[in-house]
C-alpha cells in the first residue's frame, strides 16, 4: 500500500481551512529515503513501464474529481438533468393522465430528442476538448526504469498519467503535479499561493536537517500541525519558483491535499452566470404558467361546466407557453460558438465561459508579451555615470548563468552575450554556492558563487528595490560610499531610462569573508551598486489596433503589471491607451477594500503589483458590477486568472496559468481576443433571439387561446395541434445559431436580463393576438366556421395563420434594422423558415394532417391570409421602431 501523506487529514466539517495533517506527517517525512522507496516499491531510477500501467489501473488518473469529464452514461443522465426537461416531462405526464396520448408522445419525443442531442453534443465536446487540451497539456518530467538496462531514462508524460511511486523532476515554472516527497533538492523554493493565498515563497528541503528539532517542538503543541509547513513535502498545484528537485509521488488525484480540499467543497460550486440566466428564464415561464393556467381552467370550467375538458385545455395552455426546444437551441448555440472560436485560435476549456466572454466590459492585462512583442533585447549596460560598462554586464551574466529560478526573456537577453562564458572562465574560476530566488515581493534574485576562494553574492532586480539595499557603489573602478548625491544621480538614470520605454534592472554585489551553509534574504544588505541594465521590448504593431477595437466594443482595458509606472505609461502611450490614473502596488497594499473600489474604475495602470494585489484589483472590479476578463501567462497571474469572471491565458504560458484559465489563446494577441469577445456576443445574441421570439410568440398564442375560449363553442385549437405548431416553430429556429447578429449588438457587452425578457413578452405577445383575433373573425364570419361541426376548419385555419405569422415574423424580430433591406438572415435561416412555412401550408391537405384533426382549407381563405400576414409584419416593424426609441434596445 503506497504511502499517502495527504490521507493524514483531520477534517473539520465547518471550515475547509482547518484541514491539517496529523503528527504522522513528521514521522513519515523523517523516514530514511531508502526505506521510503522500498515502502513505495519504487527503484531509485523510477517505476518500470509495466508498474506504471498497473498502478494507473489501481489508483486511476491523477485528476481532481470536479475536473474529470463524466463517463458516457453519466453524461447521458446529465443530458436530461435540466429544469426545462423536468417541466416537459411533467406536462407529458399530465397529458397522459388526461388521455391525450398523442400530446404525451410528442412531448416525450421532444425530451428524448433534446436529451440525446445534448448528450451527443457534450460527448463530442468532451472528446474534442480532450484533443484541444492535448495542445496545451501540462506535462511532468519523470524517470522510467528498465530491468534490462538499469539506468535512469527521463521522459515527459501528461500529469494525469502520474501514479504513486513515480520519480518526478521539478524545475522553475513547473507546477508540482502531485503530492510528492523530495529526494534531492537544491535551493528549492515553491509558491503555495494556490493553497494559502499568500505570495511569500517557501523553501523546501530533501531532508529535515536542522529544522527537525524546530518542527518537532512546534508539533509537540496540542494544536494539529499545518501540512503546508512540512519542509520535505510539496503539494499538488503549487508552483516551483527556484532551484531544482527530484521527488517521489506519494499521492495523486483526489488523494492529494488539493484533492481533499476539492472534495470538501464538492457540490457547492456557484452557478455560472449562463446557468443562472437559463434558470431565471425557466422560472419566468413558470411564473407565467402559474397565472395563465388557473385562468384557462376557470374560464373554460365556468363557461362550459365541463371541468375535465377545462383541465385538459389548461394543460394545453401550459404546453403552449413553453419553448420546448430551448435545451436543444442552447446546445446548438454553444456547440457552434465553441467550434467558431477554435477556428479563430481560441480554445474554450469551459463551454459556459462563452457567454461570460461576450459579457466582458473590463479587460485586465499584463504588459509584457501582450502589449509588447515579447522580444526583449539588452540595449544598454551602464555604470552609475550612465556610461557603457562591461563590468555591469559581467556581473549580470554571472547572475543569469547560475540562477535556477524561472527563466525569462531578460535572462535570455543577458545570456545572448555567450562570449562572456569563456572570457569570465566560468568553469575554472567560479563555483555556485547558493541562491536566493526571485519572488514578487522582493522583486530581485541573488546567486552566490565562489571566486578565488571567496563567496560573492550577486543581486539583480528592480532598480528601486536593489538600490534601497546598497550602502556603497562601484564608481570608476573604486568602491565608494553611496552618498545622497550619488543615490539621487543613480535614481535619475533609472527614471530616465524608464521614461524612454526601457525596463531597468540594477546590479549589485557583496563579498563574504567565509562561506556559509545557507544563504537567505537576510544576506541581501549592505550591497555595492554596480550599474544598470536597460532592456527594450517594443510594443506590438497590432496592439494599437486591438485596443481601439476593444474600446469600440465598450471594453475598458486596464494594465496590471509588475513593471514601473514610467515604462507602463510609455507603452500605453505608444499603443494608444489613454492613461487616467496610476496606482502602485505599495499604495494598493495600504488601501481598504472600500478605498480600492472607489478608485479602481478610473485607474488605467496598476504598476509594481504583486500577484495578490493583481487578484485584489480583479475582485474590486467584480464587486463594482463589472464582468472582468484577465489575460496573463505568468506565475504571478495565476491568482488573478482564477478570480476573474473569464481567465484567459495562452498556450505558451506557464503550467499554473494554463490550469487557472477558462480560455486559451493559441495566438498571443489582443486582436484574437477581440474576435473571441465578438463571437461570445454573437453566440449569446442568437440565443437571446430564440428565447425572446419563442416566449413572446407562445405568450401571444396562449393569450389568443384564452380570449377565444370565452366565446367559442369549441376549442380554438386542439392540444396536440398547439403542440405541433410550437414544435414546428421551434424547428424553424434551429438555424438561429448560424444567423448574423447586428454590429450594433456586438458593439457592447451583453448579459442576461429577465426584466427585459418579461417586457418583450408583454409588448410583442399581444401584437400577434390582434391578428389572431382578425383571423378568428375571418374564419367565423367569412368561412362560416362558427359551429362545433366546423371546428376542424377553424382550427386548421388558425393553425396555418398562427404558424406562418410566427415563422415569418422571425425575419422582423431577428434584427433591430429593417429586415431584408438592411439586414438579411443567413441561408440556413431562410431555408428552415421557408421549409416550415411550406409544411404549415401543406399539412392540412395530407393524411397526417387529417390524423391530427386538420381539414383542407378553401381557396378564398388564402387572400385573407396574405393580408393578415403583411399587416402583422408592418405593424410589428413599426412597434419595433417605437420600442427601440422607448427602451433603447431591441434584443
Amino acid at each position: 500500500m503506497p504511502l499517502r501523506f495527504s490521507l493524514f487529514l483531520n477534517r473539520s466539517a465547518p471550515a475547509v481551512e482547518t484541514l491539517q495533517l496529523s503528527l504522522r506527517v513528521v514521522e513519515e517525512a523523517q523516514t530514511e529515503l531508502g526505506a521510503l522507496l522500498t515502502k513505495l516499491d519504487t527503484h531509485k531510477y523510477g517505476l518500470t513501464a509495466e508498474q506504471a500501467r498497473q498502478r494507473l489501473r489501481q489508483f486511476g488518473h491523477n485528476e481532481i474529481t470536479h475536473d474529470l469529464p463524466s463517463s458516457w452514461h453519466g453524461q447521458l443522465l446529465h443530458a436530461f438533468n435540466n429544469p426545462f426537461v423536468y417541466l416537459l416531462i411533467g406536462l407529458a405526464i399530465a397529458s397522459w393522465l388526461t388521455a391525450d396520448i398523442q400530446g404525451a408522445a410528442v412531448l416525450l419525443a421532444i425530451v428524448l430528442l433534446s436529451g440525446v442531442f445534448r448528450f451527443g453534443r457534450e460527448y463530442y465536446s468532451t472528446q474534442v476538448a480532450a484533443k484541444l487540451r492535448a495542445l496545451v497539456d501540462v506535462t511532468a518530467t519523470i524517470s522510467r526504469y528498465n530491468d534490462l538496462f538499469p539506468r535512469e531514462r527521463r521522459q515527459e508524460i501528461p500529469i494525469h498519467k502520474l501514479v504513486p511511486g513515480d520519480i518526478v523532476h521539478l524545475s522553475p515554472g513547473k507546477m508540482v503535479p502531485a503530492d510528492v516527497r523530495l529526494l534531492e533538492a537544491r535551493d528549492f523554493f515553491v509558491s503555495q499561493a494556490i493553497l494559502t493565498g499568500e505570495s511569500t515563497l517557501v523553501q523546501k528541503h530533501d531532508t529535515l536537517g536542522s529544522q527537525v528539532e524546530k518542527i518537532a517542538i512546534r508539533y509537540a503543541r496540542p494544536d494539529p500541525p499545518d501540512p503546508l509547513d512540512t519542509p520535505t513535502i510539496c503539494f499538488m498545484g503549487t508552483t516551483v519558483m527556484g532551484g531544482t528537485a527530484r521527488a517521489v509521488v506519494v499521492a495523486t488525484g483526489n488523494q492529494t491535499y488539493l484533492g481533499s480540499l476539492a472534495q470538501a467543497i464538492a457540490g457547492k460550486r456557484a452557478l455560472t452566470s449562463f446557468e443562472a440566466g437559463v434558470n431565471r428564464v425557466t422560472w419566468l415561464l413558470i411564473s407565467f404558467m402559474a397565472v395563465m393556467v388557473p385562468i384557462a381552467l376557470l374560464l373554460n370550467g365556468l363557461s362550459r361546466g365541463q371541468w375535465d375538458a377545462a383541465f385538459f385545455f389548461a394543460i394545453a395552455v401550459a404546453i403552449g407557453l413553453v419553448p420546448q426546444m430551448l435545451p436543444l437551441i442552447v446546445n446548438l448555440n454553444l456547440t457552434r460558438g465553441t467550434s467558431v472560436l477554435a477556428q479563430q485560435q481560441v480554445l474554450v476549456k469551459r463551454v459556459d465561459a462563452i457567454q461570460n466572454l461576450g459579457a466582458i466590459d473590463v479587460l485586465c492585462t499584463d504588459k509584457t508579451g501582450i502589449l509588447t512583442q515579447n522580444q526583449v533585447s539588452l540595449a544598454h549596460h551602464l555604470d552609475l555615470l550612465g556610461q557603457d560598462s562591461p563590468e555591469t554586464l559581467n556581473y549580470a551574466y554571472l547572475n543569469s548563468y547560475y540562477q535556477t529560478s524561472v527563466q525569462n526573456l531578460l535572462d535570455a537577453a543577458v545570456l545572448a552575450h555567450s562570449e562572456l562564458a569563456s572570457s569570465l572562465h566560468l568553469v575554472t574560476d567560479y563555483r555556485k554556492l547558493g541562491e536566493v530566488p526571485f519572488d514578487f515581493v522582493r522583486q530581485r534574485l541573488s546567486v552566490v558563487v565562489e571566486h578565488r576562494g571567496q563567496p560573492l553574492l550577486i543581486c539583480k532586480g528592480a532598480a528601486e528595490e536593489v538600490l534601497s539595499l546598497c550602502s556603497t557603489a562601484r564608481l570608476q573602478g573604486r568602491v565608494v560610499r553611496l552618498t545622497e548625491d550619488l543615490y539621487r544621480q543613480s535614481r535619475e538614470i533609472a527614471q530616465r531610462l524608464n521614461s524612454e520605454g526601457f525596463r531597468v534592472l540594477a546590479i549589485a554585489y557583496k563579498r563574504f569573508s567565509i562561506p556559509k551553509e545557507h544563504y537567505a534574504v537576510e544576506d541581501e544588505f549592505s550591497l555595492t551598486l554596480v550599474g544598470y541594465l536597460a532592456f527594450l521590448d517594443p510594443p506590438k504593431e497590432s496592439a494599437r489596433e486591438a485596443i481601439a477595437a476593444l474600446q469600440a466594443h465598450q471594453v475598458a482595458v486596464k494594465v496590471i503589471t509588475g513593471d514601473t509606472e514610467a515604462i507602463a505609461r510609455k507603452i500605453c502611450q505608444e499603443v494608444g491607451l489613454t492613461v487616467q490614473r496610476v496606482y502602485l502596488g505599495a499604495v494598493v497594499e495600504r488601501m481598504t477594500n472600500a478605498e480600492l473600489a472607489a478608485v479602481v474604475e478610473e485607474t488605467t495602470i496598476f504598476a509594481k503589483m504583486s500577484p495578490a494585489q493583481k487578484a485584489r484589483v480583479v475582485r474590486a472590479l467584480k464587486q463594482q458590477g463589472h464582468t472582468v476578463g484577465y489575460l496573463g501567462d505568468g506565475i504571478n497571474d495565476a491568482l488573478a486568472l482564477r478570480d476573474a469572471d473569464v481567465g484567459i491565458s495562452v498556450d505558451t504560458a506557464v503550467d499554473v496559468a494554463k490550469e487557472s484559465a477558462d480560455i486559451i489563446l493559441l495566438e498571443k494577441s489582443l486582436l484574437v481576443l477581440e474576435q473571441g469577445i465578438r463571437e461570445g456576443r454573437r453566440t449569446f445574441g442568437n440565443l437571446i433571439k430564440y428565447i425572446k421570439m419563442a416566449t413572446s410568440s407562445n405568450f401571444g398564442n396562449v393569450f389568443s387561446v384564452l380570449g377565444a375560449s370565452i366565446f367559442l363553442p369549441f376549442l380554438p385549437m386542439l392540444p396536440v395541434q398547439l403542440l405541433i405548431q410550437n414544435l414546428l416553430y421551434d424547428l424553424s429556429q434551429t438555424a438561429i445559431p448560424f444567423d448574423h447578429v447586428d454590429e450594433d449588438y456586438l458593439a457592447k457587452p451583453q448579459c442576461w436580463s429577465v426584466k427585459d425578457l418579461r417586457r418583450f413578452m408583454l409588448w410583442l405577445g399581444p401584437v400577434s393576438s390582434v391578428f389572431d383575433y382578425a383571423t378568428f373573425a375571418v374564419l367565423w364570419f367569412g368561412l362560416g366556421a362558427n359551429t362545433p361541426e366546423a371546428a376542424a376548419l377553424f382550427q386548421s385555419g388558425w393553425f396555418v395563420e398562427g404558424l406562418l405569422s410566427q415563422t415569418l415574423i422571425i425575419h422582423v424580430i431577428r434584427t433591430a434594422k429593417l429586415p431584408l433591406r438592411q439586414s438579411t438572415a443567413t441561408l440556413p435561416v431562410l431555408v428552415m423558415t421557408g421549409l416550415v412555412m411550406a409544411i404549415a401550408l401543406l399539412l392540412p391537405f395530407t393524411p397526417m394532417g387529417v390524423a391530427f384533426g386538420f381539414v383542407p382549407l378553401p381557396a378564398h381563405y388564402f387572400p385573407w391570409l396574405v393580408i393578415i400576414l403583411v399587416s402583422y409584419c408592418l405593424l410589428t416593424q413599426r412597434i419595433k421602431v417605437w420600442y427601440i426609441q422607448q427602451f433603447g434596445k431591441w434584443l
